[in-house]
């Protein structure tokens, strides 16, 4: 794949990504959820931390939610110029079309995360109880590279109990698919199953 068609597969999961997340955060307030299909649901949630909302701050407590934030942020930016210049050695390397294909995903995907987590926060006022604004005039809802990621595609494929001969979970309500995600995660997502399921194609031995 060459750098071009690589930056254009960037650009369209970016569009897609901001897009999606641009309406929803313009059009829901937090927390309202729209059905479409009963294992689908367009539910308005927004994360604060890493994956499954964790965040840094949940393992020491001498560590600030702010601290916590700015320094997954930056952490975030770094992350993105490694990721791109793996890209960019990908490309004028002549790698596997797939190990392009999959890095590119995931640069696309962790770009459009770190574009809510830098801007988002002085681009829109807050979503509690109302339908956010952009470039609000009061100004955001928080400063620089304090931005909370914007969720909404929800897929509770099953709810229910758990049979109770199943160990630690039995009995339990059990939802699967529980997490709130976004096109960005998606594209991350794609990105590391193909390089795992594709590994001896990208990652030749010689």
């Amino acid at each position: 794949m060459s750098l071009k068609k690589a930056s254009l597969l960037i650009f369209i999961v970016l569009l897609i990504d901001q897009v999606s997340k641009i309406y929803i955060k313009t059009h829901f307030v937090l927390g309202e959820d729209v059905t479409i299909f009963n294992w689908f649901r367009i539910y308005f949630i927004e994360n604060e931390g890493m994956a499954w909302g964790t965040k840094i701050s949940d393992f020491s407590a001498s560590i600030s939610d702010r601290t916590a934030k700015t320094s997954l942020t930056v952490f975030r930016i770094f992350a993105i110029l490694g990721i791109g210049y793996w890209l960019y050695s990908s490309v004028k390397t002549k790698g596997h079309y797939l190990l392009t294909l999959a890095i590119a995903l995931i640069f696309a995907g962790a770009l459009g995360n770190i574009i809510d987590s830098v801007f988002y926060g002085v681009l829109f006022n807050d979503s509690h109880g109302q339908v956010a604004a952009f470039l609000p005039v009061s100004g955001g809802y928080d400063t620089l590279l304090h931005g909370k990621v914007v969720d909404m595609l929800y897929f509770p494929i099953w709810k229910g109990y758990l049979p109770e001969w199943l160990p630690f979970w039995g009995g339990n309500f059990f939802t699967f698919f529980e997490p709130v995600f976004n096109v960005a995660d998606v594209a991350i997502s794609t990105g590391f199953v193909m390089l795992l399921v594709f590994n001896k194609k990208v990652f030749p031995k010689d």
